[in-house]
């Protein structure tokens, strides 16, 4: 059997999606299925049993003999969350907690981290385990993420194979629980159909022009094609990123956006709030060399081909994925 959690979620249910089409039925998914804005993730969907999040553990030890995998994807990833003892109970505990399960009965893992642990990019963007000491995340959703890659890498004993991706700014179908913290082509394609323009952040410093801020966006088909890779390969354990090592501005997304809609380009700039102006990331950029060098060589869909992928089959079309 093949574990994912978080697996109502966003990308634990296009994970599922793609572990269906490659043939995988035998799925636990593992989440709090009372949450019913993302029941319409798992419609169509072939999972073998469902298993709610606080009983997980206890049905862990009853069935490990038949796991032969867990993708740890369930997370409290809300950056403006500022009650740090979520964070300690859903992405700290929890996952040492699955982590040591798969350490005692010898099951590989892959977990969700993420590219909010680089913080402000002081030390690069980087998947070096050297620098993980020395990151200083922005929020709390950050420092437990790194708290957690933190605690992994002092383990001497571990699971036969064990990965935490990186996650960069994954964006794509079956987000539309995830409200405000859903991709800016979510928000950018609900502000095109509802007003025709899109308000992006100015910017507040003088070397980056408005709407010029880089992220890396990486589309989630591109993510969990990565992650069944690992699975199915299993390189050398550690952290890897996720990301397309690419970056692109705001401005070349809502462009894709606007284009992928057939409208006009108009675009608002809005002063960034005060509040979080000082943590404003500029530019983020995954290193993608450790993920090449294990092997991975289908490359990632550019920006514009993701989001007309998004926007047209999903957004305007079917919806979920």
């Amino acid at each position: 059997m093949i574990i994912v959690t978080g697996a109502a979620g966003f990308i634990g249910s296009c994970l599922i999606s793609k572990l269906n089409h490659d043939g995988y039925t035998d799925i636990v998914a593992v989440d709090d299925f009372s949450k019913v804005e993302k029941s319409g993730n798992l419609e169509g969907k072939i999972i073998k049993e469902k298993v709610e999040r606080n009983s997980f553990f206890h049905w862990f030890i009853k069935n490990s003999d038949d796991i032969g995998f867990v993708f740890h994807i369930g997370a409290r990833t809300d950056t403006t969350e500022f009650n740090v003892e979520v964070f300690n109970e859903l992405n700290f505990g929890y996952s040492k907690n699955l982590f040591l399960l798969c350490t005692q009965y010898n099951i590989p893992i892959v977990y969700a981290s993420s590219a909010a642990t680089y913080g402000l990019g002081e030390f690069g963007y980087n998947d070096d385990h050297s620098i993980v000491e020395s990151l200083k995340p922005l929020n709390a959703y950050g420092d437990s993420k790194n708290d957690f890659d933190k605690w992994v890498l002092e383990q001497i004993e571990t699971p036969p194979f064990w990965a935490g991706m990186k996650f960069f700014n994954v964006y794509g179908p079956n987000e539309y629980h995830k409200a405000r913290m859903a991709s800016v082509i979510f928000h950018a394609h609900r502000q095109i159909i509802e007003n025709g323009n899109v308000k992006l952040f100015k910017s507040h410093k003088p070397e980056f022009k408005d709407g010029e801020q880089l992220r890396d966006f990486v589309y989630v088909k591109d993510v969990i094609n990565v992650l069944v890779f690992m699975m199915k390969h299993k390189p050398t354990s550690g952290l890897y990123n996720l990301g397309t090592g690419k970056a692109r501005s705001f401005n070349d997304l809502v462009k894709a956006t606007f284009h992928a809609l057939n409208r006009p380009v108009q675009i608002d700039y809005i002063d960034t709030p005060v509040d979080i102006r000082d943590k404003y990331q500029y530019y983020t950029e995954a290193n993608m060399q450790k993920l090449v060098n294990a092997g991975y060589s289908e490359g990632f869909m550019s920006l514009e081909e993701g989001i007309t992928d998004y926007v047209t089959k999903y957004l305007t079309g079917s919806l979920y994925y």
